[in-house]
This record gives structure tokens, C-alpha cells and sequence, in this order.
């Protein structure tokens, strides 16, 4: 009965010395690296200027929806059209509005 209790002292202190050596996430990091993967991540397509003088980003290939797009284009990329009217034109057209 004496080893037992011994090997578990001794366990539990070996246990708590190997917790307490690996590094633990502050809240903040662990909240960065969240919004860093729900972040799409997407090509920098540059940007046009469409028909009203507006300038505007062209349709850029995104890892998911990113924020402002106004629809999938057929070819997988995401526009940000301000008008339907010539929306993912060079692109296959439209394959669904956001």
C-alpha cells in the first residue's frame, strides 16, 4: 500500500512538473490564429474602374467567401461588382449571387 501511494505522489508530481513546462496560448493569440483561419485567404487581383467611374476590386480566387463579394463567378472566383450588368464577364459569368 505504501509503493502505491508513492508512485502515485510521484507521478502526479512528474505530471504537473511536464504540464507546467509546455507552453500554454494566451486568450489573444489563440483569438489571432482564429481569425487568421476564418480570414479568406485571397489573390490580390488589383482593381478597374467600372462604368459609373467607380473604382472597384476585380474578381480575385479566395480560399472562401471573402467580405463584400457580390457573387461566384463560374471559374470559382469571387467578384465585387457594384451592378449586375457585365458581373464576372471574363470569368464565365455568374454562378451565383451573394
Amino acid at each position: 500500500m505504501r509503493r502505491l501511494v508513492s508512485v502515485l505522489a510521484l507521478a502526479t508530481v512528474l505530471f504537473t512538473s511536464l504540464w507546467a513546462q509546455t507552453p500554454q496560448q494566451s486568450n489573444n493569440q489563440a483569438t489571432q490564429q482564429e481569425q487568421q483561419k476564418s480570414k479568406p485567404k485571397c489573390t490580390d487581383a488589383g482593381t478597374y474602374v467600372n462604368s459609373k467611374g467607380e473604382t472597384v476590386k476585380r474578381p480575385e480566387n479566395c480560399s472562401s467567401v471573402p467580405q463584400g463579394a457580390t457573387a461566384q463567378c463560374a471559374d470559382g472566383t469571387y467578384s465585387f461588382s457594384q451592378s449586375r450588368r457585365g458581373t464576372c464577364s471574363h470569368h464565365g459569368g455568374v454562378a451565383k449571387w451573394l
